[in-house]
Order: structure tokens, then sequence, then C-alpha cells
């Protein structure tokens, strides 16, 4: 059986995140307001409408984040996207200037990262295929 059957980008999930897990993702957010040039090409990469879009459905997702709230399947591909284009990118994101910007540590981040990874793959996996 598929065990993706019935699911939507649209479907509500709760994943347990630490307060790093938290900080790391509301980072890569708000980050696209600094040191990072977002252009909207970019936004629509990361499944946004447009610039303006990325940047009024951020506020929601940083204080969804906050608050500890479910996010929808699509809003948890785009958080992570967004958060590991500007962690890592030094031409349209904070890249470099990451621990300058966060106080958060590289290194740290990175695993970080690595581990959301690895536990959000289940949260926002909706194949485009049926069994």
């Amino acid at each position: 059986m598929n065990e993706y059957r019935g699911r939507a980008d649209s479907d509500l999930v709760h994943v347990e995140l630490t307060d790093y897990e938290r900080q790391v993702l509301k980072q890569g957010l708000f980050q696209w307001g600094g040191p990072a040039s977002l252009k909207d090409a970019m936004a629509i990469a990361m499944g946004f409408a447009s610039k303006a879009d990325f940047f009024a459905v951020a506020k929601e997702l940083e204080a969804r984040l906050e608050q500890q709230a479910p996010l929808r399947r699509i809003d948890w591909k785009r958080v992570l996207l967004a958060t590991e284009i500007v962690f890592m990118s030094d031409v349209v994101g904070a890249g470099y200037e990451w621990e300058t910007v966060t106080g958060l540590d590289d290194g740290e981040t990175l695993r970080t990262l690595r581990g959301l990874q690895v536990r959000l793959i289940n949260a926002y996996a909706v194949p485009s295929w049926t069994a």
C-alpha cells in the first residue's frame, strides 16, 4: 500500500521541533528581508506566487513556527527550501554572513538542517503518482 495515498499539500501536519530547529527555520524566512536579495523569480522557485507573496506568507509561517502550530505540507516544504537557500547561498542568501546576522553557529545550523531534511520529508512528501 502507498503510505502517501490521500495526502494533499493542504493537509495540516504537526512536527515537534526543538527550540533551535524552530529558530533556524524562523531565521530562514526572516533573513530574506535582510542581507538576502529576494527577487520574484526566486520566490516563485520556492513555491510562492511572488516576492510580495513570500513576505506576506513568511510572517504567518514565522508566527505559526513560534506558536508550535501545525503547517500545511506545502509550507513545510517552502520553509525548509527557503532556509536551505538563504543559509547556503552567498549569491542570493545570507551565506557567509549567516552566523553574523542570525547569531546561529554555522556548523550547528548545518547539522540542524541535515536533521530537518530527514525528519521533514514525511511532513511534506506528497507524490505526484498513484499506486
